[in-house]
Order: C-alpha cells, then structure tokens, then sequence
C-alpha cells in the first residue's frame, strides 16, 4: 500500500491514535516532577511559586536576580605553565581507538583538561569526521568507576595493590606457565604489535587471540581463500554508481562507518544543477540505519540471506554467460527484485560495489564472485590500502576455550576485550577460564572478565596515553597524552615490556613507552618517508599532524575461488514462521560503551528509543498461524507504555520490551546486542537484556547473528518507564478535533491564527518535501509554489515581518544554517557533540520516558512511501533563530531576545520557568530543566532529590571537569535550547581581530557542524552573498520549516530526494 505525497512519524499517526491525540494536546507531558511533601514544604516556596504569588513582573524577576549567591573562590597558577593561556583553548592531534573503531582527531583541552573531541581534517581516512562514540570518549576519560590502581580480584572484589608489588609477583608467575594467551580485540597498532612481539621473544609459548563481538571473520577468511589476501579491502562508495547491501550496516557500525559514511554522501548530495546521484538498493531482515538511508530496500528473513545472494549471482552469471550455482529457494518478491538489481549492477559495471554482513564464508565468496563479475576489483574495490579495522577471527577465540578446557593454558592476559559477555558461548569461556591459573586484565574499568581474573593492570585512558594507529595499510596515526593520568595507571604495552624485560624500554626514562614508541617510528617509519632528512623533523611533523602516510605499490587482486563450492555453504532457509536477527547499535556497539550516559541517552536513529534495547516486530503481521496474542502487543508506545513479551531462543527464555518498527519482514523481529551487562559502572548496569547467548557458532566456528528456533509469548507484563523519544516534541502530527471532527494538526494548535482560514491551511505543513530522482522537477515546482504561498500568507497576515527588520539584519553579520535532508544519515554524531560543547545534561531513563530529555537537537525521523517498507528520512531539529520569533514576545521577563546578528539568545539569570517560550515554539526545540540534573542549582528548593531518579551524571566532581567553561551550566527552572554556538561565535571574532582582519564563515564552525561524518550541516553568514552558506540556500530544493506561519526561520533544509526503482518494490 502506497501514498508517494503522505509523510508520517509513526503508525500511532497513521492510525489517528486518539492516546497520541491526547498527549500531543497537552502543554507538557507531565506535571511538575517535585511533589508537595513535608520535606518540601520545609524548604519554603519554590522560586516559580514565588514569582508566581508576585504576578510574575519585571519587579518579581529583579527580587529573583537580587538573591545572594554563594562565593565560589579560584586559585589562580603560582607559576603559570608556558603552554597554558587561561580561556584560549589548545588542541592536540591524536586518535580514538577502541577495538576496531577508529577516528582521527584533535582534542580540545581548556586549562589543562581534555573536553572536546573534534576531526582532524588531514586525515585521508576519515577526512575530519567523527561518530558519536568518537564525540562521547572525552566523557569516558572522567569515568567514576575507573580502576584507581592496579589490585588484585579477590572473590569478585578489587583490593589495592602497587605496581612494584604487582610486578614482583607476576614476574616469577609468568615464568612457570607453559601456554600464555593474550585475549584482544582488533589490534591495529603496529607499535602495540612491537611491544607484543618483544613479550613473545621473552615468553616463546605467547600466542595473541584476536575477536571482534561482531565479527567480520569470514570476509578475511573468503578474501584469504578466494584473493589470497586475508584483510577487509578497501571499499570506494563515493566511487560506485550502484551500491548493493546484503545486510551491512556500513553507515552505522560495519568497519569504518565513519569513512564510508562521507564516501557515500558525495554521491548523495543533489543539485538541479547536478542532477546525477547514487542508487542505494539494501537486503537486510530489519531495518538498520543504512537501510533507512536506501533507495530501495527489499526485506527478507535471516534464514534467506544466502539464497539472495545466489540469486543475485545467477542472475549476474545469466548476463554475462557464466554458470550458474545451485541455489536455495527465496521469496518470490524478493527474488524478482533482485533480478531489477542485478541488471542495474551490470549496467553499471567497473561503478558498482556489493558489500556484505553476512558472517558465512560460502556466502563472501559468492559476494567476491559477483564484484568479480562486475569489474568492481581495482575500481570500487581495493587491496593497496586495505582496512586493519578487523582483524578478529571467530575460530581463534573457540579453539582458545578448548585449549583452555583442556588445562593446557596458564596464562590469559586480557586486552581490551571482555569474552565473558559478548562471546555466544559465554558460559563455556567462563567455566574453561577457571581452569587458568593466571589472568590479568588490562581493563580500566570493571566488566565481566575482569571480575573473574586474579589481577588487574589497569591501563591508561586513550586520552592519556601514547601510541598509534595503522587503520589501513600505509596510513598512520599518533596518540598522544593530553592530560596527565588522572589515577595510578599504566599502559598495557608499558606492562608487557616491563614483565618481559625488553631491553628496548628504558626503564629509567620519565616516560618509558614514549620513548619505546619513538624509538619504534624511528626504526620503522622514519625509513618510508623521504620529505625529512632527521628523524627529529620527521617525528615534529607526524606529532603536530597526527597522521603520517606511506606510498604503497599498488596491489591488484583476482578472483580464484570455487563458487560451486561455495554455494555449498550458503545458510538455508528454515521454513520457520518466526526468526530473529541480531545487530550492533550506533551507539553502545557492542558493550563496550555501555556506561557512557551521553550514548545511552542518545535515541537509536531507527526505533528512536534510548536506555536499552528493544525487540522491534514487524507494524502489521498479525503473528500468523502460531502466535495469536501478537496483534495485541504495544498500543500505548505513544503514551511512553510498552509490553514486555518473553522470548525464547534455541530453548533459553528472557523478557523484553518490544516496540512495533515500520520496514520488518513479516515473521522477522530484531534485537540489538551490547546491553544487559552486569558488571560495569552505574550508568550501564542492568540496561536493556543480554541477546550475546541467543547467537551461535556455525561449522568454521564462525559466529551467526540470526536464530530460526523463536518463541515469543503474549504480553506479560508493561514497561512504565519506556524511554522512547518516537512522539516527543513532534512537529505536524495530525488527528481529529474533538469538537468539529475536522483534521487538525494536533500538536500546534498554540500556533496563533495569522490569518483568515489559516489554521486550516496548517494541515499540509512544509516540513518534509520529498520526491523520487525522476520527479525533481516536479519537485521544483511544488516548493516554489508553497514558498510563494507562504509569502503571499505573510504578507496579508494581522502581524507581517517588518519590512525594517529585513533591513536592518541585511547589514553586518546574519548567521544562518542550511541542513541537506540528503547527506544526513541520522547517525546522531551531532547531538553528542552538541552535548559535549554545550554542557547538555544526562537526565536518565525515567525523566526520558516523562519528556525531560534535554537534547538541543533532535533528529525526527520521518516515513514515506509504501506503508510496509517505506523509505525514511531524518530532519536535524534544533531551534531555527527565527528573526520573527514566537518565543520572544511572550517571555514575560525577556530572557529570550534577538541579537543583531540573528541568534535567538537565553539569558538564563533572568529565566524564571514559565515555559510559555516552549509552548509558543512551533519547532518544539525548547528544553526546560524540570530538576537539578547537573547540581548547579542555588536555590534550596531545588536541591532536592530527582525524585526516584537512581543517578544524577553531572553530580560527581571528577565528571564535572568534562564541562566547556565557556558555556553556563545551568540550573532548575531555567530554558535553554540551541545557541548558534555563540561562543564560538566569539572566539571567531576575537581571532579575527587579533589577526586584523574581517570575520570569515571559514572561521566559525558550530559543534554539530564539525561532527558531521557526511557534511549535512552548513553554517555561516546570510549577508556573505559568496559563502558557502549562501550558495546553498540558493538551490532550488532549499526550503525552511514551517515557513507559511512567518517566524522568517534562519534554518534551511534540502528537500529529499531518493533514487528509487520502483520495479525492484
């Protein structure tokens, strides 16, 4: 069923949900959140009952602003260091590494304290972009559950040692153990590889066991077997006319997402004036964030994932006259879309690239057959700079839990993993780890297999450490320290060395792995380069960088692999009418960021759903034959309800919150890995369930993230707290009026009448305008007449724009934004730096699923197209600096006013919280802090408990030092929203006229801005008719929100378009 011109958020809306229509009627979701108890009560009226009994005057806001405030009394530097100029950020070039995640960055330091991680545009690997998990690391640093020091585990619980005792007694431990095994994830430092290798020399009977949780095994294995190269190529999107997905989630979390996600959007980004872009057709049994980003998606069980890429094979071989395989059966639908793909694959031979998830060996060697076949090796395909993303091999890691069952291992050193939760057979790595009589963890913070070691060496932060990175072959990248470490830890690589007494460790060094790491570039990487004649000019420029690159000889590779076999190989489809897939979110990956509240908090691009996962069923399967009760499940998810259900995989049982998801394969559920750990720091602890033991292992020991064995039970029970953002703040959403039976937008009818008839015209809303590649024109056409309707509505309005005002911001500086609906990808990098630069607080679960999220910016998520599989698009919503603004002239203290550059501006000392800007905002960008969520508050009223919320982020004094002093914290009571990022703003002024020259849009670049992995966001000044800003607002698919109610919006959006095959559905 489909509707090509209707855009909706939800199936609440599509179904005129009369609880949605309720809820979008209210002022706020809830009352105030602090009850009117004894202990309340004795603390005297609260400052907006004060103000209130006082008529909230101008005289009121005076009296508040008068109250004493506590003397707070630095300490200024007895000598100042020569590197540190107080208020003048400096930035130190370094890399995020975790496991196989990998960013180059700068990071921002103010005083002396890392708060802010930027990209480093000099990298050829990410080009200055960032993830959200790159963006949330700085916060990790200021971890509260870091190990203080090294200790020992005894019965689960850490007891402080020293080093020097540590090292005493693992010296002569480690000398009496046959087997040691060293337990890593993805390893791509090759001077961690050198420290490594100098701990083999000392212990011969070492071997390193490299996994990844969710594993990229078998493409290494298929391109050893097939390429004779056992590593990820590297992939060229912005090269391929024609990209095909089976499964891989390469804009979210598949290898280098970051890289490919600002590859991709070249391809993306569409102009009337270049009218050529990409087409995006993905395979998958759920629907991922790179799915949501498709053109055409076409759905199909897990189970068939191997019979679709045989059909695609034998409809490529058919073309072009090769043999065909045997092949399983597939879906009828699915089938012939596939037969659409593949003739527009072979079309655009030598430009087309099909990518895979798919964890089966037979089923890579399929896909290299077909990019052999369609001449994609040497052109989007390459071996030269291959990735070292993921090197982890799944059958490692099992014959390690055989090996050590068989009591022949006596030693596990852990490096940055955590087997004992993300492995599918879990239980059995920990019944055979207690057969080791020694295991270190390196771990420095707890988790599961840390609990169960004898000691703990805890390493450095990466923020704290020196080191480096090769993420593809020939291109490196340092690390180096940006703060001094803030407990008594040690890096790993230090460690190693010491107990293996390598003779390259100067032991008597202030620094000793700095030195190691120099003496290592020295030796190995100085020898690539010819620019610098000394290695001290060489290392001054890669420190300063960050980055150093090496000429490789090019690399050609052929494919020699057996398809026949192959086919032999491929998963089957199982008949099953109910099966589940599994997959990595954006934002805690696999676990390891499960205790980092910023990414917590940040909602899943798709589901929009924050603080655990969630089963996501298919919008209208009714549950077929077996499972009646299905149709039933989450009717009040607009209500922040959700049921919970008990799922049964491969005979183990567990509940958990299900939530009903657009674009799901009739008999096909989905559940995110990396939640329900059990030993972590508070933030993670006890979120979401564990999905690690419902995986499996195939015959080559290869993980597989899908189960055919499903059982899921009516509902049991209701989740209260259900912390989904899907119906929060929502703009257009639609319904019935109560009293006419009239269509109405429901959640703005505080939007005043402008006009004649005008409210009725709000029904068809310029907030999302979309269109298919073929229907450009027709596009072009439609906004312009809605622009010219609107400026017709606004001008004949009671309150036009004043033709004064128009004038007086056509002079000096007008900063402006323009956000390309086609570029971004909702991956939320965004919203997290936007936190990180602008002290957003963490309010948790509860105070989510009540609405108190404080995000600045929002990405509505919205649907369009066909109501079972529909096409998606993400809107970055942050608050628009109108220069008509709705919010100024009810504030009845004018703490919200218009600068004369165009921002919209808070001034939060004269806020008194009646929130009537909030309501009087069609954008919905407006956040109130309903509580004391960063403990900045000085009225005692408000130092109250947040009422049954467990944790408070900001509360610690080790967590607080994250905060960007340039931006106010604020306090309860108080609205606060997007700024514009004035004070870079300044900082650019300042610059500018510290340089004697005039202010550039080049030097002022919001946070948001900056974090883009694919370059959505544009900011910069109106009035500078050659900028970057203003070319983009001359496009001809530029529109802006809600122009028709004449708040003369200083945001800007690009319609989306999708290149869509309607014959592949």
């Amino acid at each position: 069923m489909k509707n090509k011109n209707e855009v909706w958020i939800g199936v609440e809306q599509l179904n005129n949900d009369p609880v949605l229509n309720e809820l979008q009627n209210q002022e706020f979701a809830q009352p105030d959140p602090l009850p009117m108890n004894e202990k309340t009560l004795e603390l005297g009226a609260s400052r907006r009952d004060f103000l209130k009994y006082l008529g909230f005057s101008l005289g009121a806001a005076t009296i508040a602003a008068s109250c004493d405030i506590p003397i707070k009394r630095a300490i200024p530097y007895v000598i100042k260091p020569d590197t540190i100029v107080p208020g003048v950020a400096t930035y130190y070039a370094s890399s995020f590494v975790q496991g196989g995640d990998y960013c180059a960055v700068l990071v921002k330091t103010r005083e002396g304290r890392p708060i802010k991680i930027e990209g480093n545009s000099l990298s050829k690997v990410t080009k200055g972009a960032t993830s959200a998990r790159a963006q949330a690391s700085v916060l990790s640093l200021y971890d509260t559950s870091r190990f203080p020091q090294p200790g020992r585990m005894e019965n689960g619980n850490f007891a402080k040692i020293s080093w020097e005792d540590l090292d005493k007694e693992l010296a002569g431990k480690l000398n009496a153990k046959d087997g040691i095994r060293i337990i890593a994830n993805t390893l791509m430092s090759p001077t961690t590889a050198r420290a490594i290798a100098d701990f083999i020399t000392a212990y011969p009977n070492t071997k390193v066991v490299q996994y990844d949780p969710v594993s990229s095994s078998a493409i290494l294995e298929a391109n050893e077997q097939t390429l004779g190269d056992r590593a990820i190529p590297d992939y060229h999107f912005e090269k391929a006319d024609v990209i095909l997905s089976f499964g891989a989630d390469f804009l979210g979390t598949w290898i280098s997402p970051v890289e490919y996600a600002s590859q991709y959007a070249i391809n993306r980004k569409i102009d009337p004036e270049h009218p050529k872009m990409s087409r995006h057709i993905q395979v998958e049994s759920h629907l991922s964030m790179t799915g949501s980003n498709a053109d055409n998606r076409v759905l199909i069980k897990p189970s068939e994932m191997g019979a679709a890429i045989a059909a695609l094979y034998n409809e490529l071989a058919a073309l072009n006259g090769a043999a065909s395989v045997s092949a399983p059966n597939l879906n009828d639908k699915a089938k012939a879309a596939l037969k659409k793909a593949a003739a527009d694959l072979n079309a655009a031979k030598g430009k087309a690239l099909v990518v895979s998830g798919s964890n089966n060996i037979g089923e890579q060697i399929l896909v290299n057959a077909i990019n052999s076949m369609l001449g994609s090796y040497g052109a989007t395909i390459d071996f030269t700079n291959a990735s070292m993303q993921r090197k982890g091999i799944d059958a490692d890691i099992q014959g390690l839990i055989r090996e050590m069952s068989a009591g022949s291992i006596g030693a596990v050193l852990v490096m940055g993993a955590n087997p004992a939760f993300d492995l599918p057979n879990s239980e059995a790595f920990r019944a055979a780890l207690a057969k080791v009589a020694l295991k270190i963890s390196f771990a420095n913070t707890p988790d599961e297999t840390t609990a169960l070691c004898n000691y703990v060496a805890p390493t450095h932060h990466f923020l704290e450490s020196w080191g480096d990175a090769e993420p593809k072959r020939g291109h490196y990248s340092l690390i180096q320290p940006t703060i001094s470490p803030l407990f008594k830890t040690r890096q790993a690589e230090e460690s190693l060395l010491r107990w293996a007494q390598s003779p390259n460790l100067k032991l008597d060094s202030d620094q000793p792995y700095f030195d190691y790491l120099r003496w290592n570039w020295e030796q190995s990487m100085f020898p690539l380069q010819s620019n610098y004649a000394t290695f001290q000019m060489f290392w001054d420029s890669a420190l300063h960088d960050g980055i150093f690159e090496e000429v490789l000889v090019p690399k050609t590779v052929s494919f020699q692999g057996d398809v026949a076999a192959a086919a032999g190989k491929l998963s089957k489809p199982s008949g099953s009418e109910m099966e589940i897939s599994f997959f990595e979110t954006v934002n805690v990956g696999a676990g390891q960021y499960a205790n980092n509240p910023w990414l917590q908090e940040m909602p899943d691009p798709v589901a929009r759903t924050a603080w655990g996962n969630h089963l996501a069923i298919p919008i209208s399967w009714d549950g077929g034959n077996d499972w009646n009760g299905f149709k039933n499940l989450n009717k009040e998810e607009a209500k922040g309800k959700a049921d919970i259900v008990e799922v049964e995989v491969n005979g183990a049982k567990q509940r958990v919150t299900c939530v009903r998801q657009f674009g799901q394969p009739e008999g096909g559920v989905a559940l995110a890995l990396g939640y329900g750990r059990q030993v972590v720091g508070e933030a993670g602890r006890n979120v979401g369930i564990n999905a690690y033991p419902w995986l499996s292992i195939d015959a080559n020991g290869n993980t597989q993230y899908y189960a055919t064995t499903v059982g899921i039970s009516d509902k049991v029970a209701e989740e209260n707290d259900f912390a989904c953002v899907q119906y929060h703040h929502t703009m257009g959403v639609k319904g019935v009026d109560p009293k006419t039976n009239e269509e109405i937008n429901v959640d703005e009818k505080t939007v005043m009448t402008l006009g004649a008839g005008f409210q009725g015209g709000l029904t068809k809303r310029s907030i999302i305008y979309q269109a298919n590649l073929s229907e450009v024109e027709g596009l072009v056409e439609h906004i312009k007449e809605k622009r010219e309707e609107a400026a017709h509505l606004n001008a004949n309005t009671i309150y036009p724009y004043d033709q004064y005002v128009e004038e007086f911001y056509s002079q000096g500086h007008h900063w402006g934004m323009h956000v390309d609906l086609n570029a971004c990808i909702g991956c939320g990098s965004c919203q997290v730096a936007c936190v990180a630069e602008n002290n957003v607080p963490m309010v948790g679960k509860r105070e989510v699923s009540r609405h108190h999220e404080m995000a600045w910016i929002r990405i509505d998520r919205y649907f369009f197209g066909d109501y079972e599989n529909p096409n998606v698009v993400y809107q970055p919503m942050l608050c628009q600096h109108c220069d008509n603004a709705p919010c100024e002239n009810v504030c009845p203290v004018a703490a919200t006013n218009h600068s004369s550059e165009g921002l919209n501006q808070m001034t939060y000392n004269r806020c008194i919280g009646t929130r009537y800007c909030a309501n009087n905002c069609p954008y919905k960008v407006r956040r109130f802090n309903w509580l004391d969520y960063t403990t900045a508050d000085i009225w005692p009223a408000n130092e109250y408990s947040m009422n049954g919320e467990e944790l408070r982020f900001g509360a610690d004094n080790l967590t607080r030092m994250v905060l960007n002093p340039d931006v106010t914290v604020r306090s309860r009571g108080v609205i606060e929203k997007c700024s514009f990022c004035v004070q870079r703003l300044q900082e650019g002024k300042l610059t500018a006229k510290k340089e004697g020259r005039h202010l550039q849009d080049s030097d002022v670049r919001t946070a948001c801005q900056t974090a883009c992995p694919t370059g959505a966001i544009t900011f910069g000044d109106m009035n500078n008719k050659e900028g970057d800003l203003s070319k983009k607002l001359s496009s001809e698919l530029n529109y802006k929100v809600l122009e028709e109610i004449n708040t003369q919006a200083s945001v800007h959006y690009s319609a989306k378009v999708v290149n869509r095959d309607e014959a592949i559905g």
